[in-house]
């Protein structure tokens, strides 16, 4: 529940204020988001199936957006787009976290509609 609360929170913030992000970091602002976009998903995933430890949480989320930023940096500085493989990646990890929290909500709104037809009988 705390990874969609700070993501909730981050939108929020993100609509009301005024942040200007100069031209040169254009590359890297966006990776890191999509990083830390999946680090929030894997950890409402991991809250869903009872898994969730925010110290993991918190390392990974910093890991992944500083690792992502410095491979796009990399990349920048050797004139190849390296910042591609990190949009590859976090992406591709970002659609099947959402994949799995999808199943993992429709299992249990089925669960819940099951025990309420048994009661019922």
């Amino acid at each position: 529940m705390i990874p969609l609360i700070g993501l909730l929170i981050g939108i929020i913030l993100g609509l009301f204020l005024k942040v200007d992000i100069p031209a040169a970091y254009s590359t890297y602002v966006p990776v890191a988001i999509l990083a830390a976009l999946d680090s929030v998903f894997g950890g409402f995933r991991a809250y869903l199936e009872g898994k969730f430890e925010s110290d993991i949480f918190i390392s990974g989320f910093f890991g992944n957006v500083i690792i992502a930023s410095l491979l796009a940096y990399l990349g920048d500085r050797l004139n190849v787009p390296i910042y591609l493989a990190a949009v590859f990646v976090f992406g591709s990890r970002l659609f099947n976290n959402f994949a799995i929290i999808r199943r993992l909500i429709l299992s249990m709104a089925r669960s819940k509609n099951v025990r309420r037809k048994n009661d019922e009988v």
